[in-house]
């Protein structure tokens, strides 16, 4: 078996998911700081899919946790299919709730000239969830890729 960067049970491949878990957790928290972010819908739709995220990476980070502490493998086929498509498929999701906010962000900022008016704190506070979504995002997507190629060679 071929040791890989985020390897699930190795202590990388539980730093990639608390890197995960972290900043889905700043992402959802900076967007509930800020006033009417519920008034669109891209908005919603990243804290719903960076809560998911929150999820799916926290339960694997206590297995990643467990098996370092038992010294077990994680290196079964179906677990290791199981990582393959939930890391997927919460990477897609993220990416496109991270993509669709990030263009609402713009809009707002560049073409409604809504950022222009004082105070200017709402628009910081969208940009700056937005930023952590896409870090929260590049994460899982490292996640995704190996568990892929590990899944060539389980």
């Amino acid at each position: 078996m071929k040791e890989l960067f985020g390897s699930p049970g190795k202590l990388s491949g539980f730093a990639l998911r608390i890197g995960q878990f972290s900043f889905a957790a700043a992402s959802i928290g900076v967007m509930v700081s800020a006033p009417d972010f519920f008034d669109s819908t891209a908005f919603c739709y990243l804290i719903a899919s960076m809560g998911l995220q929150i999820l799916w990476s926290f339960g694997l980070a206590c297995l990643d946790l467990h098996a370092l502490k038992s010294k077990k493998s994680l290196y079964n086929p179906v677990l290791v299919s199981l990582f393959v498509v939930g890391d997927w498929v919460t990477s897609i999701l993220s990416l496109a709730a991270a993509s669709s906010s990030a263009g609402v962000t713009v809009l707002y900022s560049k073409d409604l000239n809504y950022c222009n008016f004082p105070p200017h704190l709402p628009c910081l506070r969208y940009q700056s969830s937005v930023a952590l979504a896409f870090v929260s995002w590049f994460f899982l997507a490292v996640s995704s890729l190996v568990m892929f190629w590990l899944l060539g060679t389980v």
